[in-house]
């Protein structure tokens, strides 16, 4: 047999998974320009703007890196939905992985902000075919020309800025943890002293939203109404509905008006209803029980509504169920009306807390002990287990990382959004509680917008009293 030639042998290559000089010529040949050259900028891209500039006056001088994160590996060579960093997405407007926001301080004061992202992918070298997260595969990119424009903002290849971080002097601050290629770059530059000071500035500019936030919100919030109405539209009132089948049913609608949801949905049937953080849905409901459902839909823009309602599955709440119902809807109304500016953030929680434990003394479930004593030990707690709410925004529990003064010890404004959701949670196995009582879990949340004059709910669209609830379930099931 004689030897194969070099040319056979790439000829032959080619068929098997090996890449041949004619297919190499080939793929650089025949496509079309499809630059955009006028592209109008993002609808937040004024307020993204303002954002930066804010972020700058709070550290005059420092350089400020904010990576927007990469993909996390689901399983094995699988990765989840990337979702860029908050904070990322706050100050650009942009959600592509692998960028990087940077902050130069200027000599004259101020700073210059500079989005570093990956460019399109190269025809001429094959990058756009050979490499397996080129475009071909994953889809086209924005040119840095284009992502000026849209983003308002000068755009580098994020492939030089290692290099350049390399060279940095001066003060630096980093949003770490989000990118490994920017923290290793930067390792011997930053503290953790400094770079935690900077994730909690980051978190407390968000603690007021802006105009397009809260449009943003509002959006959230009525698609996530529309995706309690199809839920309501699946629950059988004869036959059990799966816990899976209505997480799925809330799941499209957050993909039809949104992004995805904005966290994992809490679809919680029966006993189940007990656990606060119920995500395993693989349970069903049963004519006589109640459904508490916790779920938002997370815009595209990647704000998310949060909301809760405890359903009765068939459509009308028993006694008892009203009674526990009932006694948490009036725990929600005095919380709601303790949100407005002025008033201390815990005040609506503590307003809250405070009727639940009413109505469980009144159950006589403190053993004789008054209102003020068993509120004083927190004796209530044993079924309320939770606080009664939090911000939120681009994060589900928004600003987590703000100081403790300025949040939790802090005093409500005008464009602050957070959740009110007081829930009573009686165990299966409590033998404290009348029987009754066990295994039923009710909790109501809305998203409450602080106003100039009070408090405005954004997430209204959805009925919140008892009789409210069974009238709206009897109407959308006809």
């Amino acid at each position: 047999m004689t030897d194969e030639t070099d040319e056979n042998k790439t000829r032959k290559n080619g068929l098997y998974g090996g890449v041949s000089t004619e297919l190499t010529e080939n793929m650089k040949e025949g496509w079309a320009d499809t630059e955009r050259r006028h592209l109008e900028p993002i609808e937040q891209a004024a307020h993204t703007a303002r954002r930066r500039t804010a972020l700058s006056a709070l550290f005059p001088g420092e350089l400020l890196v904010i990576p927007a994160g990469n993909p996390k590996v689901r399983s094995n060579d699988t990765n989840y939905p990337f979702r860029p960093s908050s904070e990322y997405v706050y100050l650009t407007g942009d959600q592509s992985q692998g960028a990087v926001l940077v902050l130069e301080p200027r000599a004259a004061g101020g700073h210059r902000a500079v989005a570093h992202l990956l460019p399109r992918s190269d025809r001429e070298s094959g990058e756009f075919w050979l490499d397996y997260h080129g475009e071909l595969w994953d889809g086209r990119r924005n040119s840095l020309t284009e992502n000026e424009q849209l983003l308002g903002l000068p755009c580098r290849d994020v492939r030089t800025l290692t290099e350049r971080l390399a060279e940095a002097r001066g003060p630096i601050r980093l949003l770490r943890g989000y990118d490994a290629g920017t923290d290793a770059a930067l390792a011997d530059k930053v503290t953790a002293e400094r770079d935690i000071e900077f994730r909690a500035a980051l978190a407390e500019l968000r603690l007021i939203k802006d105009e397009f936030e809260i449009a943003d919100l509002r959006h959230a919030c009525r698609a996530t109404a529309r995706g309690f109405e199809d839920v309501v539209g699946i629950l059988g009132t004869d036959t059990p509905t799966l816990e899976r089948a209505i997480e799925g049913t809330f799941w499209m609608r957050a993909r039809i008006e949104g992004n995805d949801v904005g966290y994992a949905s809490v679809c919680a049937a029966g006993p189940h209803a007990t656990t606060l953080h119920w995500v395993r849905n693989d349970g069903a409901t049963r004519p006589g029980d109640l459904l508490l459902l916790d779920a938002g839909v997370e815009s595209r823009n990647l704000y998310t509504a949060d909301v809760t309602r405890t359903l009765p599955v068939d459509g009308r709440f028993t006694p008892v169920q009203r009674r526990v119902y009932d006694a948490v809807y009036a725990a929600q109304s005095a919380g709601i009306a303790a949100v407005k500016p002025g008033a201390k953030y815990r005040d609506f929680h503590h307003a809250a807390q405070r009727v639940l434990t009413e109505h469980l003394a009144s159950w006589g479930l403190f053993g004789g002990r008054s209102v003020d004593e068993a509120y004083e030990l927190g004796l209530f707690r044993r079924w309320t287990l939770a606080g009664t709410g939090h911000m939120i925004g681009l994060d589900v529990h928004d600003c987590a990382k703000a100081r403790t003064e300025l949040y939790v010890e802090g005093t409500l404004e005008a464009g602050m959004v957070l959740t009110v959701e007081p829930g009573l949670y009686f165990q299966s196995d409590d033998l404290t509680v009348p029987e009754e009582f066990r295994g039923i879990g009710v909790r109501i949340e809305d998203d409450i917008l602080v106003t100039e004059d009070g408090n405005e709910n954004l997430s209204a669209d959805l009925p919140r009293s008892a009789d409210d609830v069974e009238a709206w379930m009897a109407r959308l099931r006809g």
